[in-house]
């Protein structure tokens, strides 16, 4: 009795220890959705605020907005295209780590941009855009070669495999095509004009020795009854009436 209640509250003590481990997953779980949901809202919005203020303000303002709408719509793509390419091309592995690089200067980048929209010495921000206009190029140019070297590398890649795959079928369509047709030898040729021949030759002696002798020929030189004819071979011929 003390084993079966010993074994009881085993299996309690682990099914409660399951029940805590899945909670704690399912919580971990929706905790990093809504981490991601709130991450990509926060996203969106400054975005749009970025393109409201590119297009609504003029001057220093206005440059500063356009400085950090370009630099993160450059890194978000590459991004998005290495990682997608990464998952199917194991050597792009490297170049999303040269990108994760690219990414601590283009966030210290963003920040700066960040902190002097909010300065109100705007004669000292704008001595300072030409240096922000050069390093933002230079982050996004080296954003823009690593995406676009992953595109062509993978387009080059599809070009390949369709070469491929049309040599095969090329191949395949060559061999369906393929087949013999047997012709007729010279010797079975003369063989049969031979035969042919002497056929003709043994019907029309035939036919000098009947009108030598006489005598009729035979079956195929006289008429058929019209009435012994049938109309399918399967049925009886019938016999010619004959009179007395």
């Amino acid at each position: 009795m003390e084993a079966v209640i010993l074994i009881l509250g085993l299996l309690f003590v682990a099914f409660m220890a399951l029940g805590v481990y899945v909670s704690v997953k399912v919580i971990g779980a929706a905790k990093r959705g809504v981490d991601r949901t709130i991450t990509q809202a926060r996203r969106t919005v400054e975005e749009t605020t970025l393109r409201a203020k590119s297009f609504g303000q003029v001057g220093v303002a206005g440059e500063l907005a356009q400085l950090r709408l370009s630099l993160r719509t450059s890194m978000r793509a590459t991004q998005e295209a290495l990682q997608a390419g990464v998952a199917e091309d194991a050597s792009l592995s490297e170049s999303l780590g040269l990108f994760q690089r690219l990414s601590v200067h283009g966030r210290e980048l963003d920040d700066e941009l960040k902190r002097l929209e909010r300065e109100p010495d705007r004669a000292t921000v704008a001595s300072l855009l030409p240096g922000l206009k050069q390093r933002t190029e230079r982050i996004t140019h080296s954003a823009e070669s690593l995406r676009w070297a992953a595109r062509d590398r993978a387009r080059q890649f599809a070009d390949d495999d369709l070469a491929a795959l049309n040599t095969q079928i090329d191949v395949e369509a060559g061999a369906l095509r393929h087949w013999t047709v047997e012709e007729p030898s010279a010797g079975a040729g003369a063989g049969a004009g031979g035969a042919g021949a002497g056929g003709a030759g043994g019907l029309g002696g035939d036919r000098a020795r009947s009108a030598q002798t006489g005598e009729e020929g035979p079956e195929a030189l006289t008429a058929r009854d019209p009435r012994a004819q049938t109309g399918s071979p399967w049925q009886k011929a019938v016999r010619p009436e004959t009179t007395n």
